[in-house]
């Protein structure tokens, strides 16, 4: 008698192998059998004409203020994952005093576009240091497992404090703090360190990330201190402006660590050659025996814009100044009147296009209706320029059309990175690359202008099966990057395969019936805080530790996650 078998299911197991007939057996938190098994289970999942595959692990996530509040971390869990890694990209809440809490707050809520106040009022503090985080997230109830990182921003300004965000080099004794505290932080089970160095990532005031210009000693400074640990990975973003020294510089770490790392690999319309360089270079240091990966989206790293989001091409116009901060209702209603149409659509207004503003409200060839379910890979003869060419109106006379879609719900899809040549053919490349890794999904983040938290979707349903605009991918191979690899990119191995004594994380995915539905804004963070979640149907049920945690991806209140330590 088994705890639960999964019977008849199509097995597509983490290992890249050809997918197989066959049950599943699971005996508390861990797969017993996989193949033929006979006997009988205490319950039983007919997976007839469905996949079964390994939980999902998303390695690349913000849920680090979420996790005190949200034992679900939706909407992931909307998209089969059972494993999350936070506290990417150098931001975080640990370690911090009481007094830097609210710079904490304002740098997640600039660089993640987190509401504050949601913030605010939804942490728990039940910490100081990195190991009382931890602790923190074991006692907290969670339907999934969660790995953390150490974020670069929260150690420099727990030792620097106020210097660290004037952005001043760390002296040697700044430099030997951090180290320690990452020593013990990684000692006690966080599975690496991040950090970013960007000129996006700024907080809500419009400061700089403090790790912007870290310099070459600290940072080689706090890996080798890891390295020390013998365990835990490096995870950062950089800008690689000044390819050779910033690049160097960041191998530098990995050489002095002897510890994996892995970085974001995206391409900027007006950087179109950098990220090849990136790739470049990884794979250099791949040949002289250096672990270092990229990570890499399922699609354009995109923002939405819509009447309900953080963006819309018409936020420098004055005229809609004059509704911006009216109720939603009544933005429709004035967007409805002729008149107000007629002097918004034809007031011209000054921007720079260089500008990263300029670019978003002013390209418009890369502004796409967003469908329901939504096309993550427009032809660009669907764009606004060209509807509005072929319409011989403005581009500004579609897009008031597009936002009052849906009764003012309508979507506009902007492809801000990876699309320049207005296809995923670059995103293709750069996913199949043997030194990339799948990520980049910011799951809890970006909460007015992206959900790509769907993304584990988009590798099965666009990439394994309906795309049309090029090549597809092996499904097997999909599925190995999503469970296996992901999890051996953050150092865990006790997942990620449909083995005996693995762990007992498994989906049950009836892949004909797989599909993702539009974004929608909801308003369920605390403080009434706004987020846009994307919600998939074809997940018939998620299995953590050995039980049923979600069905057709809503929560069964089973919650047998817990912390997971390197």
């Amino acid at each position: 008698m088994h705890d639960l078998i999964i019977r008849n299911g199509t097995l597509v197991d983490g290992s890249g192998a050809a997918p197989r007939e066959g049950d599943v057996a699971i005996d508390a938190d861990r797969i017993a059998a996989v193949g033929e098994v006979s006997g009988s289970g205490r319950e039983e999942i007919d997976a007839r004409g469905q996949i079964v595959t390994p939980g999902f692990v998303d390695v690349h996530t913000h849920y680090d203020g979420q996790v005190t509040w949200d034992p679900y971390l939706q909407p992931s869990t909307y998209h089969g994952v059972t494993t999350v890694v936070t506290g990417n990209c150098g931001v975080g809440f640990a370690p911090c005093s009481p007094q830097r809490r609210d710079r904490l707050i304002s740098l997640m809520e600039g660089v993640e576009d987190i509401p504050g106040t949601a913030l605010v009022e939804g942490i728990q503090w039940r910490w100081e240091t990195f190991p009382e985080f931890m602790d923190a997230i074991e006692a907290s109830p969670l339907a999934i497992d969660v790995g953390v990182q150490v974020p670069h921003a929260a150690v420099r300004a727990y030792v620097m404090d106020e210097r660290a965000s004037r952005l001043e080099p760390a002296t040697p004794e700044d430099t030997a703090r951090m180290a320690a505290l990452v020593r013990e932080a990684v000692a006690a089970g966080a599975l690496g360190f991040s950090t970013s160095r960007t000129y996006k990532h700024k907080d809500s005031r419009g400061n700089h990330t403090p790790s912007f210009k870290a310099e070459r000693d600290e940072l080689h400074g706090i890996a080798r201190a890891m390295g020390e640990t013998g365990k835990g990975v490096l995870q950062l973003i950089a800008d690689f402006f000044d390819f050779d020294p910033e690049f160097e510089m960041i191998r530098g770490m990995v050489e002095v660590s002897g510890r994996p790392l892995s970085m974001t690999i995206e391409q900027d319309d007006r950087y179109p050659d950098i990220w090849r360089k990136v790739l470049a270079g990884i794979e250099d240091a791949a040949r002289r025996g250096l672990p270092m990966h990229g990570q890499v989206p399922a699609r354009a790293t995109s923002v939405l814009m819509g009447l309900e989001a953080t963006l819309n091409p018409f936020l420098f116009h004055a005229t809609y100044r004059e509704i911006a901060a009216l109720p939603f209702a009544e933005k429709v209603s004035a967007l409805r009147d002729p008149d107000f149409r007629s002097r918004l659509v034809g007031e011209a207004v000054e921007i720079d296009p260089e500008s990263l503003p300029g670019f978003l409200m002013t390209s418009f060839h890369k502004m796409f209706e967003l469908s329901d379910p939504p096309d993550y890979e427009p032809d660009p003869a669907s764009s606004v320029a060209a509807r509005a060419s072929a319409a011989g109106c403005s581009p500004y006379e579609v897009i008031v059309d597009l936002l009052l879609a849906d009764d003012g719900h309508g979507l506009i899809y902007f492809p801000l990175m990876n699309y320049l040549d207005g296809d995923l053919e670059m995103v293709r490349e750069v996913m199949t690359h043997e030194n990339t890794a799948f990520g980049l999904g910011d799951a809890g983040a970006h909460c007015g202008v992206l959900c790509d938290a769907s993304f584990p979707t988009t590798w099965l349903a666009h990439w394994a099966r309906d795309r049309s605009r090029g090549e597809r991918l092996p499904l097997e191979w999909v599925v190995r990057k999503m469970t296996r690899d992901s999890a051996a990119l953050v150092g865990i191995d006790d997942r990620g395969l449909l083995e005996p004594g693995k762990k007992a994380d498994v989906n049950v995915i009836d892949f004909d019936r797989l599909r993702l539905h539009r974004p929608e804004m909801v308003r369920d963070l605390p403080a009434g805080g706004r987020r846009f979640v994307q919600k998939a149907d074809g997940y018939t049920a998620s299995i953590v530790a050995g039980e049923v945690a979600f069905r057709d991806g809503q929560p069964t209140g089973v919650l047998r996650g817990r912390l997971v330590r390197s």
